[in-house]
């Protein structure tokens, strides 16, 4: 296996987005902390729309280092498309994602590789032992949001106070490839594969510089992401809601009933009636939008839009990428001069079939049907 030969090659994947005060730091403390390896590394950052620097920064690093790689979306996709893109069009024996404010320590990578190599682990994974440089609502909110997914959650598990950094296994990116679905959960699809995983554990720091780009309305539509794709249990519970609102529902029209054969008949109370309607319509209203979440998703997914589009590749990996206009499983993807396409065959539903692979000998990627 490549794991175990001394070319080897990993890929560190890096999305940005409007972090200029950050990029070059990030390139500098890399080859010092990661100097005995640095031959085997490609430094691949992945500019999600940025509208600051960060782009021509990439590019003027470009062009004095040759592990530096640009992959630049048309806009701002998000955080997991960027991730989505990269994963497609990387050729390494193993790619690591890692965020560009150095909270997850370079330096943990000397360990993932080792564990990749000597106990044949496809997914070595950061486990953040002390997160005091987050605050406590963050904590508090990230520790609540993995129970809640494990318990929803039958089929795939994700670890506690573990984020997008690790070391990921060829056979795994090939894999999660062929997850083609446009809601994109980035660590519920690291963990459905399955195959062999490990966890390091480590302290997460503060930010080198600059601020997150996170804010908790983006987190909270995050966490619902990551619940409705991977989990229907939200929909069954208000089946049994209903039941049990129901069966109460049925034992109180029973008192009303037996109540009125013994006392007679009894002017209802305003307050009574007024609480039982307001009840049952939040119960209602409640009921709809967690319907409306999942057909949301629905439409999203039957749109079947790619999830992001690179406007360019440069770098010594835009030189092993196809020229052109390119498709793969996930998105579309310009490299070099857009007039050059690939011979376009028909999918059976008169769409364009012209998925790539990055790597040569990685399973040929179709389509979704």
């Amino acid at each position: 296996m490549a794991r175990h030969n001394d070319d080897y090659k990993v890929a560190l994947i890096v999305p940005v987005y409007n972090e200029e005060e950050t990029i070059a730091t990030f390139v500098e403390v890399v080859e010092q902390k990661l100097s005995s390896i640095l031959d085997h590394l490609e430094i691949v950052f992945v500019d999600d729309g940025s509208r600051d620097r960060s782009a021509a920064i990439i590019e003027d690093l470009m062009a004095h280092n040759p592990r530096v790689a640009l992959i630049k979306l048309s806009r701002n996709f998000g955080k997991e498309a960027a991730m989505t893109a990269a994963l497609d069009l990387c050729d390494a024996d193993a790619v690591v994602p890692i965020d560009v404010d150095l909270q997850d320590p370079p330096e943990l990578i000397l360990e993932f590789i080792r564990i990749w190599r000597e106990e044949d682990v496809d997914t070595v994974y950061g486990v953040r032992t002390d997160r005091s440089s987050d605050s406590e609502a963050k904590r508090v909110t990230s520790g609540g949001f993995y129970y809640i997914f494990n318990k929803l959650s039958s089929k795939v598990k994700i670890p506690e106070n573990v984020g997008d950094f690790r070391l990921i296994d060829a056979k795994v990116i090939y894999t999660v490839r062929q997850l083609n679905e446009s809601n994109r959960f980035m660590k519920g699809l690291y963990a459905w594969p399955g195959f062999k995983s490990k966890g390091v554990p480590y302290v997460r720091p503060e930010r080198s510089a600059g601020t997150t780009k996170w804010n908790y309305w983006k987190l909270w539509n995050f966490a619902l992401d990551g619940i409705v794709s991977f989990s229907s249990l939200p929909l069954r519970i208000w089946s049994y809601i209903g039941a049990g609102i129901g069966f109460l529902a049925f034992i109180y029209m029973l008192y009303i009933i037996i109540g009125t054969l013994v006392n007679g008949i009894d002017v209802p109370g305003y307050a009574s009636i007024m609480c039982v309607v307001l009840f049952l319509g939040s119960i209602q209203l409640i009921s709809i939008g967690v319907l409306g979440e999942y057909l949301g998703r629905v439409s999203e997914e039957v749109k079947h839009r790619p999830v992001y589009v690179v406007a360019k590749v440069e770098g010594n990996l835009s030189n092993r990428l196809l020229q052109g206009y390119q498709r793969t499983a996930s998105g579309i993807y310009f490299n070099g001069d857009p007039r050059h396409v690939h011979p376009v065959a028909s999918n059976g539903d008169g769409a364009e079939d012209n998925t790539t692979s990055a790597k040569p000998e990685a399973p040929q990627e179709t389509e979704r049907k």
